[in-house]
């Protein structure tokens, strides 16, 4: 049976790097930016998350000439008109820390009380290979805590309590997390894909 070869993630982001091997694990090895320090600095300069994890995905195809995933991914904030969306990773400034994002976040969010504290979080996923060039996304609804809870996850993760849950995503196992992540949907819908672009590849698993 013929294997995929590695995806590179482009990715340097620790936290999101272990999610990304936890999520394509069944689909084949996977490698971080770390590995290509070579590869620039990328500027997402696209206005949609779709447009910058193609940005992305193209850049480090053209140093590596691997087969290259990126993701874009944020969170959407209805009382904020979706803000922080494409910017949330330096929401708090170009260098900005988790925590410091999630201030800004939080005293954006100050006088909104919690019945509008509705948000979603979208992950836009790109594959590139020398053959192909596709797109997949995935989402998850749900609202803002008041202040950071739990110490697991990444980014917004003390925040965000998705729909059914109680929780905030970092008070979740990565297990607990990935069955409500948008990540994770994104991911799911990508291993699929590939999953196929591996049978066409071998006769044996079309019988």
């Amino acid at each position: 049976m013929p294997a995929l070869p590695p995806l590179i993630v482009a990715t340097r982001n620790a936290g999101k790097l272990r999610e990304f091997r936890d999520l394509l694990a069944a689909a084949s090895e996977v490698v971080g930016l770390d590995a290509f320090p070579a590869v620039p600095p990328i500027a997402e300069t696209g206005t949609t998350f779709e447009a910058n994890a193609l940005i992305k995905a193209r850049a480090v195809r053209a140093v590596t000439g691997g087969w290259v995933v990126a993701d874009d991914s944020g969170l959407c904030v209805d009382a904020l008109d979706g803000a922080p969306g494409l910017y949330s990773a330096r929401y708090a400034g170009a260098r900005a820390s988790d925590a410091e994002n999630i201030a800004k976040l939080l005293a954006a969010l100050r006088d909104v009380p919690p019945a509008r504290r509705t948000a979603r979080f979208v992950c836009t996923l790109a594959l590139v290979t020398e053959t192909e060039e596709a797109c997949f996304t995935g989402a998850c609804h749900g609202a803002l805590a008041q202040a950071p809870r739990g110490s697991a996850g990444f980014g917004y993760d003390p925040l965000f309590i998705p729909e059914g849950e109680t929780r905030a995503f970092a008070e979740m196992t990565a297990a607990e997390k990935a069955r409500h992540s948008h990540r994770a949907r994104a991911a799911e819908a990508l291993v699929s894909s590939l999953r196929d672009s591996l049978r066409d590849r071998s006769p044996a698993l079309r019988q």
